[in-house]
């Protein structure tokens, strides 16, 4: 698939500002997506919009298909008529800097049991007819994710695999009486995942018709503790207990010394091949509806995966195996079509990953931080990049280059000013022009890097558990200066015109 040259900006919709805690899909996101259109921007790159679990990390998510309806916005449901002003007038004082995730979900929580009573009532046909569309349309995966999310807050929110045996196992005859007794909180699950998509949706379409495409961000992997784990535990390593056997990481790199223990359950890949890979088809898909373009994270492990023996305390000890290789894209691309994918090809990588990717003239990704370590032959370092990959000066797994820069060896910050041939006083920019004036067909760089802050904006800091995943961006940010700024980048490097593909 080609690309046209184009540039765009890396921010979580978590991160946006507003009252209620967390950034959502109501005014600000439009705003958003205006800033980014008059600033001659055309992509808009996001990570994975699914309700987080554990650590609130968007890559550990309750399901791979539903959405976090912790991002559904309170003013668009007054629009609806779901809110009304009143039910705002006990919010509470939220954190406008951070997401506070408990402090968040409780206010939220009690805006949308709200919203839900006042649509159990709601005499709009149209409304109505549309969300039994859209059940009917994603039943595949709904009714499935739904039971999930009532049986946890039965059980108090823990993971299903420490649910009473009959409730893992899916005991038919226990389900049912599940069903029938808990009608009220499964249907309230339905509406959550029918107004995340019906706002996700409106505002995609709001950015489509502003020029912009949409990246969006699909783990290679599924959380233990997910819908599709406990529903379709034959597609995983698991034992006759349902725990896993083996589980996801990577060994160490330049993130991390001891490796990444992840802990998602491992595929049973001959089992997917089996059936023509019908669920990641159907995953693909459903994302290509949300996105226009997708990161493929890990995309390493399609060619081989590190595999972790379940109960290791780190990722140092393991094995690569080897993944699904061509068949999956083959199979992929024959019920798809063209693939509008990314890969995420970093970490320890080897030929064989590279030949999957270039057998499909995927695009992979090029990261300037990374560039120092070494030598003017680096591969990271803007005049090596091929035309096809995108380039950015960091991703959420990485500090911010101001971060980077203040930390970073004096051996590496010394090769970083003489190669962009400037004091380092502006360092952000500097980056940014430097990814900018490359080949590379797309150019991206996280907000936090427009904005110049430092390591206190960082989105992730891979390996660590907690205090991640919650900066939010200061209500004043997005001015006129910086959109001129940003305009001036896109149009002197020709990154200003409409991507077409």
């Amino acid at each position: 698939m080609k690309y046209s040259r184009s540039a765009g900006i890396i921010l979580h919709p978590t991160s946006l500002p507003g009252p209620d805690g967390i950034g959502d899909l109501g005014p600000e996101a439009y705003r958003w997506v205006e800033f980014l259109a008059d600033s001659g921007c055309s992509l808009w790159q996001v990570l994975p919009l699914g309700q987080t679990g554990y650590g609130d990390s968007p890559y550990q998510c309750f399901s791979a298909f539903a959405g976090n309806p912790y991002l559904i916005s309170p003013s668009l449901l007054l629009d609806d008529g779901l809110l009304r002003l009143d039910d705002l007038s006990t919010r509470p004082a939220l954190n406008r800097e951070a997401v506070d995730f408990p402090a968040m979900m409780d206010w939220k929580d009690k805006l949308l049991a709200i919203a839900y009573k006042r649509f159990q009532k709601t005499k709009r046909h149209q409304l109505l007819d549309n969300y039994r569309d859209f059940l009917k349309d994603q039943e595949f995966w709904l009714t499935d994710f739904a039971l999930f999310m009532a049986i946890k807050r039965t059980f108090g929110g823990v993971g299903w695999q420490d649910w009473p045996e009959e409730f893992r196992f899916r005991e038919p005859r226990l389900i049912e009486e599940f069903v029938r007794n808990n009608s009220d909180a499964i249907t309230y699950q339905y509406f959550l995942q029918y107004f995340f998509f019906r706002q996700w949706s409106t505002l995609k379409n709001f950015a489509n018709s502003k020029g912009l495409r949409i990246i969006g961000d699909i783990p290679i992997f599924i959380s233990a503790d997910s819908a599709d784990a406990w529903s379709h535990p034959e597609m995983f390593y698991f034992n006759k207990k349902r725990l896993p056997t083996v589980v996801a990481g990577v060994p160490p790199d330049y993130f991390s010394p001891t490796g990444q223990l992840w802990g998602n359950p491992l595929y049973r890949w001959n089992v997917h091949k089996r059936d023509g890979y019908s669920w990641w088809i159907k995953r693909v898909g459903a994302n290509l509806r949300q996105f226009d373009l997708l990161r493929l994270d890990h995309f390493r492990g399609f060619a081989a995966y590190w595999e972790i023996p379940a109960g290791n305390p780190t990722a140092e000890i393991g094995r690569w195996v080897k993944g699904p290789g061509d068949s999956f894209l083959n199979a992929l691309q024959a019920s798809l079509g063209d693939l509008p994918i990314i890969a995420e090809d970093l970490g320890e990588i080897t030929p064989d990953v590279f030949a999957l990717r270039d057998q499909f003239a995927l695009p992979g990704m090029k990261i300037f931080q990374f560039a120092f370590a070494s030598d003017p032959e680096d591969p990271f370092l803007p005049h090596n990049y091929p035309v096809n990959c995108v380039a950015y000066t960091g991703t959420h797994d990485n500090d911010t280059v101001r971060g980077w820069y203040e930390t970073a060896p004096e051996k590496e910050r010394d090769l970083c000013r003489r190669y962009l041939g400037r004091s380092g006083s502006d360092i952000s920019w500097d980056m940014i022009r430097s990814v900018w004036s490359s080949v590379a067909v797309m150019a991206l760089a996280p907000i936090q890097d427009f904005l110049s802050l430092g390591p206190d904006a960082r989105m992730n800091f891979p390996g660590k558990l907690g205090g991640n995943w919650s900066w939010r961006m200061d209500s004043g940010s997005l001015d006129e200066a910086l959109r001129l700024r940003i305009q001036e980048m896109n149009f002197l490097y020709a990154r200003s015109k409409p991507e077409n593909s």
